[in-house]
């Protein structure tokens, strides 16, 4: 007697039709991150681009049709009787909202859903730095700018923003901060949740930059790159394969206290800058330059910041060439160490100090040195102060595209695994 074969149980159809429909959730997502990623400033893609051919990109794309995330641009069939043209992101579906929290200022950038920006609004932190204060500017902010663009109320969708320190993403706090006085465990998700009433997300300012760089700055579609941002300290804003790195305690980036050779070599005592910090950090700068001008006795132009003191050097003077020679070299150690341990392709210069041309053009010099077996390469910050910004609303997209049951990137709705640009 033949042994019958054996069936496989049945899949139950709910069971099934959850998997299509979370398979569904995924692909459309994919969809709306290369139209951001990867589309004309328009924000369009032609659908031959995903071959449409093939069921599953056809079926994301026709769930965000019916959805009213997406557009065509035009109705034309081809020979074939199918539809063509372009696609692209319903702009006006809803609008986002990004916010910097900086140490002297506090910026709020409204966006359409294609991230294009549609006002921008800004205020002074230095008297009003306090949880409760920042969060009623905020919310300031956000209805000034509503009512700029004349966009209702109800079309906002998410709102992601940036604070300096360690901020916890997936809890949503911010655990501690030398910058912000009051500013210890905030529960900044929470309360901007509350103030606003749409879905928000929190990150740290500096690794929030390296996401608006990763978007749509220098770095932009680099899988593993560093953001440097050397203004009155420095940290650093780490991708690795493709991934924003945050450590098992968020501090990942605290390059400040990292030591290098010639500078401090005891351990920084809490709140004090760490022994990179003092050398090439703008208090540091100016603190080497100080220290030159009384040695040589000069009392003319003491006072100057550190962006001032390199363009000094531009022009020829000798004490600040030797003050910028000096951070550009421990700049240069830095970035040598951290290229070798991460084997990065990029590293991204951004901060108040970080952007000088000067500071580029001398690290670089030092960086020739080092042939083997890397040699890090070095550019400017492409968005400039508005780096966190576009990191901010970038944010914001993503929570807006989990909120409209959308999966960004393919990959499940959390800081630590957001996957951009690629």
């Amino acid at each position: 007697m033949v042994a019958k074969p054996k069936l496989r149980p049945a899949v139950s159809s709910p069971g099934r039709a959850k998997r299509q429909r979370e398979m569904k959730q995924m692909d459309a997502g994919e969809v709306m991150r290369q139209l951001r990623e990867r589309g004309s400033e328009s924000g369009e893609i032609s659908e031959r681009h995903w071959g449409l051919s093939s069921s599953r990109p056809s079926a994301a794309v026709s769930f965000l049709l019916e959805k009213g995330l997406l557009e065509r641009t035009s109705n034309g069939r081809s020979k074939a009787g199918q539809r063509s043209g372009a696609l692209r992101i319903n702009a006006g579906y809803g609008h986002v909202v990004g916010v910097d929290i900086g140490a002297s200022n506090l910026r709020v950038a409204l966006a359409d859903m294609n991230g294009s920006v549609l006002g921008k609004w800004s205020a002074s932190t230095k008297k009003t730095s306090s949880p409760d204060l920042v969060i009623e500017q905020i919310r300031t902010g956000v209805k000034y700018l509503l009512q700029r663009a004349s966009v209702p109320r109800r079309s906002l969708l998410a709102v992601a923003a940036g604070a300096p320190g360690i901020t916890d993403g997936d809890a949503g706090v911010v655990v501690a901060t030398s910058y912000l006085r009051g500013w210890k465990d905030v529960a900044l998700r929470s309360l901007l949740e509350s103030a606003l009433r749409i879905p928000a997300a929190v990150e740290n300012d500096v690794r929030m930059a390296a996401i608006g760089e990763n978007w749509r700055g220098a770095a932009q579609g680099i899988g593993d790159f560093v953001f440097l941002a050397i203004g009155t300290g420095i940290a650093a804003g780490v991708f690795a394969n493709g991934k924003l790195i945050h450590g098992a305690d968020w501090t990942a980036g605290e390059i400040g206290y990292m030591h290098v050779p010639g500078g401090p070599e005891e351990a920084a005592k809490h709140r004090d800058p760490g022994s990179l910090e003092s050398v090439i950090g703008g208090e540091g700068i100016r603190q080497q330059w100080l220290r030159g001008c009384g040695e040589a006795g000069t009392v003319v132009a003491r006072d100057l910041n550190a962006t001032e003191i390199f363009e000094r050097a531009r022009a020829g003077d000798e004490l600040a060439e030797r003050v910028l020679n000096r951070s550009a070299k421990m700049l240069a150690y830095a970035v040598y160490n951290i290229s070798l341990v991460l084997n990065c392709e990029l590293f991204v210069l951004g901060g108040g100090v970080g952007m000088s041309q000067p500071l580029l053009d001398s690290t670089r010099q030092f960086l020739q040195e080092y042939t083997e077996p890397v040699r890090p390469k070095l550019a400017v910050s492409s968005l400039g102060p508005d780096a966190q910004l576009i990191g901010a609303i970038r944010l914001a997209l993503n929570k807006a595209d989990s909120g409209i049951g959308l999966v960004a990137g393919g990959q499940p709705d959390s800081p630590r695994r957001l996957l951009l640009g690629i």
